[in-house]
């Protein structure tokens, strides 16, 4: 669906009840959609609660599509509202990292005592390791992999969301701030918050692997 012409077609194809279609989207958006909602609710089970609610009313809906947004936009935005929706109505299914400050997103995004002099970003005391030593096979091990999902896990909703469509599933900045109803500025810090945060999270893990492939002395 890389052209207007083509997602035209296959939003007709949906009209039509042609369920190769209808497969082809849950394959496509269907685990993300997973991660998505379970950032908004308690259990993985509440979560694919709304994603099945979500695909009923894309099905019941597709008549009405008017195509001012993308197919895919209007999937994660009737996702989104019903993840909210549930998150709100049963009240104490809301994660406890979604009730965090507001300011939190906009912390510093590295401890100033990483910094000689803070403020001067270029003078570290403990400046950051080259991890371009580290082999690809070792960085996407399955140990790694894990690694990076548990930093994931770890952030709060709003930037696992926003990280999990730019840097996972490769969306466009204007893509995430139209399907999650977010500032194109917000947009930008929450990707940058969240970064920083699975950086740190990581760090000693590579700087361990970093130091075993370090030549002896």
């Amino acid at each position: 669906m890389s052209t207007t012409t083509d997602e035209a077609l296959f939003v007709a194809a949906l009209r039509r009840g042609d369920e190769a279609a209808f497969c082809e989207l849950i394959e496509r958006y269907g685990p993300v959609m997973q991660r998505v909602a379970r950032s908004y609710v308690r259990s993985a089970a509440v979560a694919e609660e709304v994603v099945q609610e979500t695909w009923i009313a894309v099905l019941s809906g597709v008549a009405r599509f008017e195509g001012r947004s993308s197919v895919k936009t209007w999937i994660f935005r009737i996702l989104t509202n019903r993840a909210k929706t549930r998150a709100e109505r049963e009240g104490r299914c809301v994660p406890f990292s979604s009730l965090t400050s507001e300011d939190e997103d906009w912390a510093g995004a590295v401890p100033a005592d990483r910094f000689r002099y803070p403020g001067y970003p270029g003078h570290w005391t403990a400046p950051p390791s080259d991890w371009r030593t580290i082999p690809d096979a070792r960085l996407l091990s399955r140990e790694t992999v894990e690694q990076f999902r548990r930093a994931m896990a770890d952030l709060p909703p709003r930037q696992q969301q926003v990280l999990a469509l730019r840097d996972v599933e490769g969306w466009s900045a204007e893509e995430v701030c139209s399907a999650l109803d977010v500032s194109e500025g917000n947009q930008r810090v929450l990707l940058h918050r969240a970064r920083s945060k699975v950086r740190a999270a990581m760090e000693p893990y590579l700087d361990e692997l970093a130091g075993e492939l370090e030549p002896a002395a």
